[in-house]
């Protein structure tokens, strides 16, 4: 609002209508948080999500003064924990720590998944970027990306490969567009997925550098779906480097409210999430963690893009044919 060369009582009366507007919701509530706050994580434990929430949830406890409590509400892709964040009262004492897959990817695999990703919930900061790796058990007899794309070409369609995640659904389906006839496996989550792997029941496992980097040393690692190589995953190469062209893929984590929570509790969550995230110990933990750094947006921003991710899943969703079961 350009206020220059106006008259001081002018300015005046243009000013106070946002004053007006801003007030009650500064005093709103004041004392936010007075009583725990739970974060829903719409997956198992051990899932990149919630890894990556459990590290914010501590870290809002001690900003904030009062408990954040991660409760995982797994199932249905991520659905059934999203449908229930989507129905909770819109005070700010549940949130969801949103995902690609939740998000971006399930509104345009299931025809109703329970809620509307685009008018249920309100986003108040992106968290981080979530790689994937490829991997497989200890017993497999390869060493490399290459060697695994020869094996899987050699048996076309007999080589299965765990899948604990939309996302990973989607980077089997982008290995498949390249020539590489794997059988996708649907499994619950993280856990349960590395496993069977680790057990030797399913050969190969595309999941996050998060839940991978916990069991190196007991499963190998092929590579990974960055643009350059991760410190986390030491003497891990690309899928880029090993062949396949412009092969990066990554998923994302946002912490959101429901609809309908009041503008100042959601200012304050953006406040501290914004300064927990600009923590040089936040930035060495989550790369630690086998997370990336994501860009920085307000959120209204983030709200914005959030629309686009939707309709680019969307898209690449209907091109790779994917299916929710």
């Amino acid at each position: 609002m350009k206020l220059f060369g106006r008259s001081p009582i002018a300015c005046l009366l243009a000013v106070l209508p946002l004053l007006a507007a801003t007030a009650p919701a500064q005093a709103q509530n004041p004392d936010y948080p007075n009583r725990p706050v739970k974060i829903i994580v719409a997956y198992p434990p051990g899932q990149s999500t919630d890894i990556a929430t459990r590290y914010f949830a501590n870290k809002l406890s001690q900003a904030m003064g009062q408990s954040f409590v991660v409760e995982n509400k797994a199932g249905a892709s991520g659905n059934i924990g999203t449908a229930l964040a989507a129905r909770a009262t819109p005070d700010g004492y549940t949130l969801i720590m949103g995902a690609s897959g939740t998000h971006a990817m399930n509104p345009a695999l299931y025809d109703n998944p329970g809620f509307d990703a685009a008018k249920d919930f309100d986003a108040i900061a992106m968290t981080a970027l979530i790689p994937f790796a490829i991997s497989v058990g200890p017993t497999v007899p390869v060493n490399s990306l290459p060697e695994l794309i020869a094996l899987a070409r050699s048996k076309p369609g007999k080589i299965d490969v765990a899948i604990p995640s939309v996302t990973g659904q989607l980077v089997l389906e982008m290995l498949k567009a390249r020539d590489v006839p794997l059988f996708g496996v649907r499994h619950k989550g993280s856990g349960d997925a590395m496993t069977n792997v680790l057990g030797g029941h399913v050969p190969v496992l595309i999941d996050t550098v998060a839940a991978t980097r916990t069991q190196l040393g007991k499963i190998k690692a092929l590579a990974v779906t960055t643009e350059e190589p991760m410190d986390s995953m030491p003497g891990i190469k690309t899928a880029h480097e090993q062949g396949l062209d412009k092969f990066i893929v990554a998923a994302w984590n946002a912490l959101m409210v429901p609809k309908g929570v009041p503008a100042d509790i959601q200012a304050r969550l953006y406040k501290e999430m914004t300064k927990i995230l600009a923590l040089p110990e936040t930035k060495k933990a989550m790369a630690d963690l086998g997370f990336a750094p994501a860009p920085t947006r307000t959120p209204a921003q983030l709200n914005v893009w959030l629309n686009e991710e939707r309709a680019n899943y969307a898209k690449v969703i209907k091109i790779a044919g994917m299916k929710s079961n």
